[in-house]
């Protein structure tokens, strides 16, 4: 059975979701539906799991300036790179 749900929330976020889900050939509502079932199923104990003492001490170690892997491992490239020619690495 089906039943309608309101949700509020950033015009911004909403956007984004309604693009995402589009170049996905769903629905906002199914994305939503899809989410809310897996945090709320079985599988969501072995994630909260994850989180621990340890875990939690390391939050925010390594800033988050929006690059992701690949920006980073080519930076660190060409910093390794530029060392090698100048006789430094």
């Amino acid at each position: 059975m089906l039943t309608k749900l309101t949700l509020t929330m950033d015009n911004t976020v909403i956007g984004r979701a309604k693009e995402y889900a589009r170049s996905h050939n769903t629905s906002v509502s199914d994305l939503v539906e899809k989410y809310l079932d897996r945090i709320s199923g079985k599988e969501w104990p072995v994630l909260a799991a994850l989180h621990s003492p340890l875990v939690d001490s390391m939050t925010g170690v390594v800033p988050d300036d929006g690059r992701d892997y690949k920006e980073l491992l080519d930076e660190a490239r060409m910093e390794r790179f530029a060392q090698k020619g100048t006789g430094l690495g």
